[in-house]
């Protein structure tokens, strides 16, 4: 049978979906043939309706599945109703984080027949197969399933066993097209799972959701590909497309199973010298962990701090690492030559300005090799959405609007903190500079007392130029030999000028 997936990712980054792509695997392993309609304007112009409904026409599939994350609801929602419309004898399945999170509220559309809770690797190839043998679908553990105008809410399935899937479907993102347009980062991932409960994560909700279901505590959530399937995967790839310069693993934690951490980074350097990127995490990095990647091949290792907050991390992100622990791993990446990326996330639920500040000085403190920063969004009933509603700070409406997580807030904290916020969305490598203890220092205090002296009329028409400015000051300062963070790649990604230099951009 054909299936047709359609992964809507507009106005946001180009984006690499594990889930389809295992799924896709596991399909055409057993006899099915699949499709993608990859919604990005970055690498595609977006299709017109008219264009859509050819699509699906022209491939005919006997079921099409979307894989979708909050943000990007309201658009799958809407594909979904043009093509009940146009071709009502198609099952539509709707699956993906913010399926698993609300799949009672994603099975009050009617254009939904089917909802996948959970992981679909097995549960979808079930669903097709019955499907296609004119079976009752009503039955299989992950899939709700809407039966004479009833919706059936199956239990979830034990976890998949890793080994006995197929190496993931890359050609259904046609990942050459992918790695051109990413510049030649290539994405990975060699596990599953966290064993962390950070409150605006939906990984506590699905292991909840799952101890629920199948009855016990023991539900084998963390699981990892043996060293053998990284390999194969990376020497597949490195076989198969040109232009690979960096791989970036995914997994959550990368550094958390340092016996695996060793073994990997013993046998990397024999496969090939193109630098990879890691997920740490403070807790499970040390100088012993450093000194295996630096060995490794590892150029840049990631970190997710939040806020520089100690009580925004304990009461509000369940995050209780200490600043001192913070200081350690960054020192730690530091003493042994690895690049640095620090994530922080701004605009949540009751924090106030001097909780914000905490989290710039701390970066200023810090110093990684660049940043990344977020506007907080609260994934539906997860505890920081609950949060959320419970201070009275969600506007529902603007969370409906909302594609991404790094232009706007659906928080409101009232004119003056949101107007605040604003600001920093656009300007926050300017308040880090600021407290640089170099010449810089002085040059970004200035420019950023004049932003906050802004009223939110003179703000509308100056912010988006601040990245134009920045550029222009960036280039000055370079020429000076003045070390700075400056925007790069993206409106939300900052990277000191040290590094930039060392790698000749």
């Amino acid at each position: 049978m054909k299936v047709l997936f359609i992964y809507p990712n507009i106005n946001t980054q180009v984006g690499f979906n594990y889930g389809l792509a295992f799924i896709s695997a596991m399909l055409k392993k057993h006899g099915h043939d699949t499709k993608l309609l990859n919604l990005n304007e970055k690498l595609r112009k977006i299709p017109s309706d008219e264009e859509i409904v050819k699509y699906v026409h022209d491939y005919s599939p006997g079921l099409i599945g979307m894989s979708v994350v909050t943000p990007q609801y309201p658009t799958a929602l809407r594909v979904a109703r043009l093509i009940k419309k146009n071709f009502s004898d198609i099952p539509l399945l709707i699956g993906g984080v913010h399926t698993t999170l609300v799949p009672d509220e994603v099975m009050k559309e009617s254009c939904f027949d089917y909802a996948c809770t959970g992981e679909g690797e097995e549960a979808v190839l079930a669903l097709a197969t019955r499907i296609e043998r004119g079976e009752d679908t009503s039955t299989i553990d992950n899939i709700w399933a809407r039966t004479n105008g009833t919706v059936k809410q199956n239990n979830v399935r034990s976890f998949v066993d890793l080994s006995n899937l197929p190496m993931k479907d890359y050609e259904l993102f046609d990942l050459q097209h992918m790695i051109d347009k990413e510049d030649g980062w290539v994405r990975l991932m060699g596990s599953r799972g966290c064993p962390f409960r950070c409150s605006y994560c939906f990984n506590h909700k699905i292991v909840d959701r799952y101890k629920n279901d199948l009855s016990t505590s023991d539900i084998g959530y963390i699981r990892r590909h043996n060293l053998k399937e990284v390999v194969d995967e990376i020497n597949y790839l490195l076989r198969t497309y040109r232009g690979i310069k960096t791989f970036i693993f995914d997994d959550d934690i990368f550094t958390f199973d340092k016996k695996f951490l060793r073994e990997f980074c013993a046998e990397y350097p024999r496969l090939t010298n193109v630098p990879f990127v890691v997920n740490g995490h403070v807790r499970a990095f040390d100088e012993e962990r450093a000194e295996m990647l630096k060995e490794g091949g590892c150029s840049i290792v990631k970190f997710g701090l939040e806020s520089g907050s100690a009580r925004i991390r304990k009461d509000v992100l369940r995050r209780p690492m200490s600043n001192e622990e913070i200081i350690r791993a960054f020192n730690a990446a530091d003493k042994y030559g690895l690049h640095t990326s620090a994530f922080v996330m701004i605009g949540l639920p009751y924090e106030t300005r001097e909780d914000i500040m905490a989290t710039i000085e701390l970066l200023g403190r810090i110093r990684p090799g660049r940043f990344r920063w977020a506007i907080f969004f609260p994934f539906p009933r997860t505890d920081a959405y609950e949060m959320s509603v419970k201070g009275g700070y969600l506007d529902f409406k603007k969370m409906r609007e909302l594609e991404n997580f790094t232009e706007a807030s659906c928080l409101d904290f009232g004119p003056e903190h949101n107007l605040f916020i604003s600001k920093l969305q656009k300007t926050l490598p300017w308040y880090v500079n600021s407290y640089s203890d170099n010449s810089v220092g002085n040059i970004y205090s200035f420019l950023t007392r004049a932003i906050e002296d802004m009223p939110p009329e003179r703000w509308e028409e100056a912010k988006d130029g601040i990245i134009s400015v920045d550029g222009e000051l960036s280039q000055c300062l370079n020429k000076a030999g003045c070390k700075h963070y400056s925007f790069r790649y993206n409106s939300f990604t900052a990277v000191r000028s040290d590094w930039e230099h060392a790698k000749g951009e």
